[in-house]
Parts: C-alpha cells; sequence; structure tokens
C-alpha cells in the first residue's frame, strides 16, 4: 500500500474519531445541563420548601399562641433570594446598596413572646402570645423587578410621615431593587383621583425626612372601596404601604379581603399613624415623643405666663381625642403642671371639690397655677354636659372646645369670689403635629418602614408593623383592630388605665391634683 493511501486512511480515522469525540462531548454537556437544570430545580424547591416551612410552621404553632398575617403564595410559583443577603455587612458604592449577613435573617419559628403586652390572660387564650418578628427572610416570595409598589397616608398629620415614605423608597429602590414605587396623593381619594397617582424615585425623597408633614398631602375621609380596588387592578399594583390610624387600618383590612375576593396577588402593609399614641399592641407610635417635646415648648410658656403676673394662670390644649397620653407624658416631663385634665379620669368642675375651686384655693396660696387639659377631656366633665352635634370627615364625632370652656369658666368662678386673675390660654393643638421627627423617632420611623417591606417580600399581607417590647413585628391588622387596652377603650383602641398604668400615678404625684370629684365613696 502506497503512502498516500496511508495518509487518506490516518485522516479518515481521525475525522471518524474527532466525530465521535464530538458526540461524546455534545451528550456530556447535555448531560450536564441536564443536571444543572436538575439542580437548579432541586434548589427551588428546596427555596420554595422552606418559605412555604414558614408558613406551616406558623399553621402548626397556632395552637401554641401564634398570632400571624396572612400569607400569599409566590406570584410567580417560585422563590428569589433576597438581594440583601450577603457575605458581611459591606456596601456597594456605586449602587448604595447594602448586604447583610445570614444571621440577620429571620428563622423560621422566631417569634416574640408577647404576653404581657396584651391585657387578657394568656392562658385563658390557650398558652402564651406570639408574634412573628419583623426581620427579613432569606428567601422572598416576589421578584423585585416586577414590583410595583404604592404608597399612600391617610388622616391627619404626624411627625415622622415623611421618614416613612422616605424609607420606603429607599429599602424598595436600593434594598430590594424595585424601580416601579408610586405616591398616591391626598389620601384614599388618590387612588381615583385623575393625575394623584406619581412615580417617586429616590432623588425626589432624599432630603423629606427634614421636614414635617407628608409630601404626598393627606385627607380625611375619601374611602371607597371598589374604586380603589379597580384603580390597584387596573395599574397593576402588587404591593400597597398604608401609613394612617385605627380608622385607616379598618380600610386595609377590608382592601385585603377584597383583593382575595378577587384573587389578586397583592401585598398590603400598614403603618400605624397617630400621635396621640392610642393604638393598641405596640410600644408606641412614631411621632409621639416629638409631639410631646413641643408641647412642653408651650407648658414653658404658659407656666412664664402664669408666673409673671399677680393671680396668674396659664392654660394649654393639647391634642388628646379618646386618650390623654399627650397631655399626661407633657406635664409629667414638664414637672410644672397643677391641674391635668384627660378624657379617662372623670372630674367636676364645681362645687367645693371641683376643679374651678380648686385652682381658685391654689392662687390664695401659690399665686400662680398652670392647668394643660387634653381636647378630648370634655367628655369625662360629670357635672356639666359638654357636648357638640355632629360628625367630621372621618366619621368622628365633633369635640367640645373644651380649652375655651375652661378659659371662661376659670376666670368668672374666680371673679364670682372676688379674685380677678390673668388667664393665658395657649393651643398649640396642630403645631406639635408639623413639627419635622426628632432623632429618636426617626429611628424608629426607619425601623417601621424597612421592615413593612421586609414583611411585603417574605409574602405577608394584611399586617401593621410595630415595636413591641422592643422588637419590629408583623402584627395581623384584624388582631390590632379588634384589640383594646384600658378600661372603656374601643375594638382598636388604646387608653390610659388609670389603674394599672404607673404613668398616670406619677402624675398625680407630679402635680398635687386631688380626684376632683365632690362625692367620694369611702372605702370599706
Amino acid at each position: 500500500m502506497d503512502k498516500d493511501k496511508w495518509n487518506q486512511i490516518l485522516l479518515l480515522g481521525a475525522a471518524t474519531l474527532g466525530f465521535i469525540g464530538l458526540l461524546h462531548y455534545r451528550k456530556s454537556q447535555n448531560a450536564r445541563k441536564a443536571i444543572r437544570r436538575t439542580t437548579s430545580q432541586v434548589r427551588q424547591i428546596e427555596k420554595l420548601e422552606k418559605i412555604l416551612n414558614e408558613q406551616k410552621a406558623i399553621e402548626h404553632d397556632i395552637q401554641r399562641g401564634v398570632r400571624a398575617p396572612k400569607m400569599l403564595p409566590p406570584p410567580e410559583g417560585k422563590v428569589f433570594l433576597n438581594p440583601l443577603l450577603g457575605t458581611g455587612v459591606k456596601q456597594d458604592i456605586n449602587s448604595g446598596r447594602a448586604f447583610l449577613p445570614e444571621s440577620v435573617f429571620n428563622k423560621v419559628g422566631g417569634y416574640l413572646v408577647a404576653d404581657n403586652v396584651f391585657s387578657i390572660d394568656p392562658a385563658s387564650a390557650g398558652g402564651s402570645i406570639l408574634l412573628v418578628k419583623g426581620s427579613p427572610r432569606m428567601e422572598i416570595v416576589m421578584n423585585p423587578k416586577n414590583v410595583k409598589a404604592a404608597i399612600v397616608t391617610c388622616g391627619g398629620l404626624c411627625p415622622g410621615l415623611n421618614v416613612v415614605i422616605r424609607e420606603i423608597v429607599m429599602s424598595l429602590h436600593f434594598n430590594y431593587d424595585t424601580t416601579e414605587i408610586y405616591g398616591i396623593w391626598n389620601g384614599y381619594s388618590g387612588f381615583y383621583t385623575e393625575g394623584f397617582i406619581k412615580k417617586l424615585t429616590p432623588h425626589d425623597v432624599v432630603d423629606i425626612h427634614t421636614l414635617g408633614g407628608t409630601i404626598l398631602k393627606t385627607s380625611r375621609g375619601g374611602w371607597n372601596l371598589e374604586k380603589i380596588a379597580d384603580c390597584i387592578e387596573e395599574r397593576g399594583f402588587n404591593q400597597i404601604y398604608v401609613i394612617g390610624g385605627d380608622g385607616t387600618h379598618r380600610g386595609i383590612n377590608a382592601l385585603v379581603e377584597e383583593m382575595e375576593r378577587r384573587n389578586l396577588p397583592v401585598f398590603i402593609a400598614g403603618i400605624p399613624k397617630t400621635i396621640d399614641n392610642d393604638i393598641p399592641i405596640i410600644d408606641k407610635s412614631f411621632g409621639f415623643d416629638t409631639s410631646v417635646e413641643e408641647a412642653q415648648r408651650a407648658i414653658d410658656s404658659a407656666n412664664i405666663e402664669a408666673n409673671s403676673a399677680e393671680y396668674g394662670v396659664g392654660l394649654v390644649k393639647l391634642m388628646g381625642r379618646n386618650s390623654g397620653f399627650i397631655a399626661m407624658q407633657a406635664s409629667i416631663a414638664n414637672r410644672n403642671v397643677n391641674v391635668c385634665l384627660i378624657p379617662e379620669s372623670e372630674y367636676e368642675l364645681s362645687g367645693p371639690n371641683g376643679v374651678y375651686n380648686y385652682i381658685l384655693e391654689r392662687l390664695k396660696v401659690k399665686k400662680h397655677a398652670v392647668v394643660v387639659v387634653a381636647e378630648g377631656a370634655a367628655v369625662s366633665c360629670k357635672d356639666e354636659k359638654l357636648v357638640m352635634p355632629g360628625t367630621d370627615a372621618s366619621g368622628n364625632p365633633i369635640l367640645y372646645d373644651i380649652g375655651k370652656h375652661l378659659r371662661d369658666g376659670i376666670v368668672k368662678y374666680c371673679k364670682e369670689h372676688g379674685m380677678n386673675i390673668t388667664l393665658k390660654y395657649i393651643d398649640p393643638t396642630y403645631m406639635i403635629r408639623t413639627v419635622p421627627a426628632n432623632s429618636g423617632d426617626k429611628v424608629l420611623c426607619a425601623t417601621l418602614a424597612q421592615a413593612a417591606v421586609h414583611g411585603t417580600f417574605a409574602g405577608f399581607t394584611g399586617f401593621s408593623v410595630g415595636c413591641v417590647a422592643g422588637t419590629p413585628c408583623f402584627i395581623p391588622i384584624d388582631l390590632m383592630i379588634s384589640t383594646r387596652e384600658g378600661k372603656n377603650s374601643l375594638p382598636g383602641q388604646r387608653r390610659v388605665d388609670l389603674e394599672g398604668n404607673y404613668m398616670w400615678w406619677r402624675l398625680m404625684a407630679s402635680t398635687g391634683q386631688p380626684s376632683f370629684i365632690n362625692e367620694v365613696k369611702e372605702l370599706n
């Protein structure tokens, strides 16, 4: 056989071997891809099992006393790794994103024992009362790129509103890579009012935490379940953040039920807002400390006025429709208040043991007096019927102006008893709610806003966020709006407990005031 034929045979053999090798390579590559696909599917299943494990654990632990919000399944049928998960606390300078170590994330079964928070006996409830902790989860149920979020503020103003708005936007954008974020202007009515839905970016909110009020505007009323739900469905919103008080939270509860009825995977979170601090379960509401701090300025002014005149009286009316936390706390902190009237404590104006006579007798001896009254204290007056007809846009009864009533009544009573007094009436009611949040409230606002975002991505809906015993928690809204705290409180309301709240007795010790009841029953 000549040399050329040998070369042809060798070339043909090499080609055959190469072809066989190529087929083997492709087969092995396909096998590897199949393995990778299988591994990926297994990992997705494992992640899904982990996310479902929390739901399973909660369902199992209900008998132990767990009070958990509703959980929705992943809208896309799979779960995602939390973008916050990293090897340590570090930051990407270019994007502004932060990363957290695994130890920061919530573990399945991570509950807070909240027995001391509730007035009900845990034993009668079948065991301890457990709340779900409000920390981030390693696996989330939504693809951040497919999230379309809406933020709305409802009801009256409160220090810290802009901080909450800012931190929701910042957390969505930088922590979860979500860019479709919208502000709803003018409260609930903004959902169905033309031109009242506007996109928000970090640039829009970067400095608003230094301002009072809310950049989104707010209003009372405007509740229309059908129109709001239609807007959410038509616009494709799948995360809703609602900042408001007890009435607003009742609206959230109805909205959650409507989304469930329409079979829409919409995750809704509430952030409780009231300077009155009258929302139950949580340690305190944001803006309360700032309002108390600002209220003291008015009391200081009243004290100076009272001490700068012969028979001088400084009278201050503070916010507190149904509860007297602001008036009580500000009076204790100020230390110069002689009389403090709140809605929870009954009193009489006339008679030898009444408020008027007590002030008169004090003026005879001390030459001055400082009086603080909560705006809702008219309802606790026993000897005069102080009421006003009608309701406001939120359905709340219109309050009788107890401040002006006391102003005129004190002057008249003293004059009838031969004393001409100088009374200065200070009403900072709306001033104390419009100031920027102080540093403590800013930290609280940021904590609550970030917890709300963590909660929606974790799959919870129909929950509100609040610190309970110092720990952020996801509180079911139906639990929040049904819990009563304090005597004669309504569902979803906290009032000063005159018997169990030591702050009330601290107030009594600070002011030295009596009961202001003319007929006191003697104890047996």
